[in-house]
């Protein structure tokens, strides 16, 4: 019998002390996210409200994360200049950090040398990958799950070696 695979939020509610997210991509194309980033292009308000009801199952995930002792922390490596996109995320990153993530990021020029996996992907507890998968446009393909220990300590030694040279989020500038 098929075992279910459990979503992004049950393996965050179930994280004992960490969650790790390593983003490396310039470009996004996640549908929910268009009509924002089209009026933030257009200098229009966004919303970064982290309690409204855009932001809310997010940010009380990570809430409730964090009020039980995780520590959830996210490193985005970026090109620059940076994209319009990354430009979008930098100013809406105020409501990760406003529910409780650290976030920091790592200019791409000062990452060269160090060993990544292929995929954005979450970390749980050093022990469950969470590979987010992504076509050549950014958009989403699904995940992909893998308890492997081998493929666990790449991940966290790869997380671990972006954060220690990432700049915190308040101090990067775009």
């Amino acid at each position: 019998m098929p075992q279910k695979v459990p979503s992004f939020y049950e393996l965050l509610d179930a994280a004992e002390h960490s969650a790790v997210h390593l983003e490396m991509r310039d470009q996004y194309g996640i549908t929910e996210e268009s009509d924002e980033i089209a009026r933030w292009q257009r200098g229009e308000a966004v919303d970064v409200d982290p309690d409204s009801e855009y932001w809310q199952d997010w940010t009380e995930a990570v809430r409730r994360s964090v009020a039980r002792g995780v520590v959830v922390r996210r490193a985005r490596i970026v090109s620059e200049p940076v994209t319009t996109y990354i430009r979008y995320e930098h100013h809406i990153t105020q409501v990760n950090v406003a529910a409780g993530e650290r976030v920091r990021w790592l200019p791409r020029s000062q990452a060269s040398d160090l060993t990544l996996p292929g995929n954005d992907f979450w970390l749980f507890d050093g022990k469950l990958v969470r590979f987010n998968l992504f076509d050549g446009y950014g958009r989403g393909l699904g995940p992909q799950h893998s308890d492997d220990a081998d493929l666990a300590r790449l991940c966290a030694s790869a997380f671990e070696a972006v954060w220690e040279r990432a700049v915190d989020h308040e101090k990067y500038t775009v």
